[in-house]
């Protein structure tokens, strides 16, 4: 907002004369699921870094292979309110609590949707080439597994509900260094 300052003592008092919005820079709503680390610092690096980059939603799922069975979603927050005052983005993402693995693949059926995974007996095809070829700004939705990633049944669930099978790459990625990758593939296949 351009104000102006119209009183001072103990508090500041202003008047708003005009809204300056800030739109997103990216056309799709961009939704990372992941599975959080052992070391919850590395979840916390990887959700201050996305938000710097900008995405919209943040989900946390737990899978077969999760070692990390708790989390504090209001802390992950914390860190994400911080990121995005320092980035300057007049919004944030959404941060949700750990789910199940299959009650958020049940429970996210709009849009396109991603699994990432390693297994090599399952076709993959190239997220960012895929991510090129969308003509809409549906909802984008990539899902990155743990540390050991996704149980091979958690990959043909998904796929059966509907999500497409992806590699972020020939290199095997850490869990949040895969999620932050992704986020970025989406940012800069939906930039405005």
């Amino acid at each position: 907002y351009e104000a102006y300052v119209t009183q001072t003592d103990k508090h500041c008092y202003y008047q708003i004369e005009k809204a300056l919005p800030q739109p997103k820079t990216w056309s799709a709503h961009i939704h990372l699921g992941i599975a959080p680390t052992k070391m919850m610092e590395r979840i916390e690096w990887l959700a201050e870094k996305a938000t710097e980059i900008g995405f919209d939603e943040l989900s946390f799922l737990h899978c077969k292979f999760s070692e990390r069975k708790t989390l504090r979603a209001d802390r992950v927050e914390k860190i994400v309110i911080s990121a995005a005052k320092q980035s300057r983005k007049p919004f944030m993402p959404q941060v949700h609590e750990l789910t199940p693995f299959s009650q958020f693949i049940d429970e996210n059926e709009v849009g396109h949707r991603y699994i990432a995974h390693c297994y090599d007996e399952i076709e993959r095809v190239d997220f960012f080439n895929e991510l090129n070829q969308l003509t809409d700004d549906d909802p984008i939705t990539v899902l990155v597994g743990p540390e050991g990633d996704f149980s091979i049944d958690e990959v043909k669930l998904a796929m059966a509900k509907g999500y497409k099978s992806i590699s972020l790459g020939k290199s095997r990625l850490r869990t949040e260094t895969a999620g932050l990758y992704a986020v970025m593939l989406a940012q800069l296949a939906k930039r405005k």
